[in-house]
């Protein structure tokens, strides 16, 4: 054999594969929060890949799966493709009466605190770099602001549920995480093509691209979700039905593209408008079932090989102890920018909207990194600056979702105005 090359759809075989494998290992040995394993999991391996290559150096087994990761394209594969499906079935199941009490602290949230996380987060960072040898233009430093500010709700909200929190404060955490994913996509992509020089950069024309591609996604996410509402009403076969939600996220993500509008922002909408005036008017109980059912499995499948991702990245980063360093201590500066951007933002609209139903240590420990934001930054130009921002955003999200994942329900349970779940499971 002289060397081989894999497909597409081998790539996709073999991460399902390990995904499942991982999965029933967890299930039946362990009994970690999914994204907590399989994160685990998947550093675990890489450091045994590590430990196999110095005990036998001739394996040049990291070389292998360091060139199996970098040979997936991940700008196509997340960002074009996982990324609309996650969007959607994540708004799928927030409940659009919960998420109306808490409009305002979600709306200022998912937008003002985004933005002034990726300040906060990116003038931070070019200090950090420059402190520690491995100097980022401050344009890219923005850029890892803006990707690892976004949060994400798949871990949160199990455990918001299983500890019975205030619905409210349940709406609050999902349509932040939700809507911050939106608005996270569209400035990343504004402030790459500046890093990049694609584009020139002007806060006017920042702020021009933002209205366009957000209020564009809302637009196209209520005629798609429209669309898909009115079609589903006047039929009663759940087969069917489900073509017609898949064609929704596929069509309408591509459409999206093709408009140059967000289609990140699109999904969610569409999302919300099919899981809430769709769930009630337009399926039966046996389609709403599939349906319901259907977007959680692959919102589990595709979380789940996301965070394998993360941690099967340690072999692809070529770990450098100044770069795992700055990683490190940019976890404290993503945890000081959460606190600012929730804390100075919820006080501005106290006069607006009172926010006593909601508990700012849990909006802070509860604004967990995960997929979106190895999504985003898998899907950065080769370069060094991607190294510099994957290795930091590893580290983070590596935190995250182990710290925070594994005490984040006694936290809630204490800090959150929540009761013990009917079932005590442990936090």
């Amino acid at each position: 054999m002289h060397g081989f090359a894999l497909s597409a759809f081998d790539a996709a075989a073999i991460l399902v594969v390990l995904t499942a494998v991982l999965a029933y290992i967890n299930h039946r040995l362990i009994g970690l929060p999914s994204s907590v394993a399989m994160t685990v999991m998947g550093a675990v391996a890489s450091l045994l890949v590590i430990a196999i290559d110095y005990v036998l150096p001739a394996s040049d087994l990291s070389a292998m799966v360091a060139t199996f990761l970098n040979g997936i394209d991940f700008e196509t594969t997340l960002m074009d493709g996982m990324l609309s499906f996650l969007l959607f079935a994540g708004a799928l199941h927030v409940d659009w009466g919960d998420m109306q009490k808490g409009r305002w602290p979600i709306v200022v949230l998912s937008t003002v605190g985004v933005l002034l996380s990726t300040l906060i987060v990116g003038g931070g960072f070019y200090f950090l770099t420059l402190a520690f040898g491995v100097p980022l233009p401050l344009s890219w430093c923005f850029v890892f602001g803006a990707l690892i500010s976004p949060t994400d709700p798949v871990a949160v909200m199990g455990v918001l549920k299983r500890a019975a929190c205030p619905p409210t404060l349940q709406a609050t955490v999902a349509g932040e995480s939700l809507f911050n994913d939106g608005v996270g996509v569209v400035v990343v992509a504004i402030l790459l093509a500046a890093a990049t020089g694609s584009e020139t950069f002007t806060a006017a024309s920042a702020i021009q691209s933002f209205a366009l591609e957000a209020g564009g996604g809302v637009i196209l996410g209520l005629v798609v979700g429209s669309i898909g509402f009115w079609a589903m009403r006047s039929i009663d076969e759940y087969n069917v039905e489900l073509m017609i939600t898949l064609a929704m996220v596929m069509g309408g993500y591509s459409l999206g593209s093709w408009l140059h509008v967000s289609g990140p922002v699109a999904m969610a909408v569409a999302g919300l408008l099919i899981g809430n005036a769709g769930v009630a008017l337009a399926m039966s109980e046996e389609t709403r079932d599939h349906v319901l059912k259907f977007w959680a499995l692959i919102d589990e499948l595709l979380n789940a090989i996301l965070f394998l991702l993360i941690g099967l990245e340690l072999i692809a980063i070529a770990p450098d102890a100044r770069l795992l360093l700055v990683g490190a201590i940019a976890v404290p500066l993503v945890l000081l920018a959460r606190t600012l951007s929730v804390a100075a933002p919820l006080a501005a609209i106290r006069w607006l909207a009172p926010t006593d139903g909601l508990s700012l240590p849990i909006l802070l420990w509860g604004g967990m990194r995960g997929g979106i934001s190895v999504a985003l930054a898998l899907s950065l130009p080769l370069g060094p600056g991607r190294t510099i921002i994957l290795a930091a955003t590893y580290v983070v999200v590596l935190f995250s979702v182990i710290v925070q994942g594994i005490t984040i329900g006694p936290f809630f349970r204490r800090f959150g105005r929540c009761g013990l779940p009917d079932t005590q499971a442990p936090g």
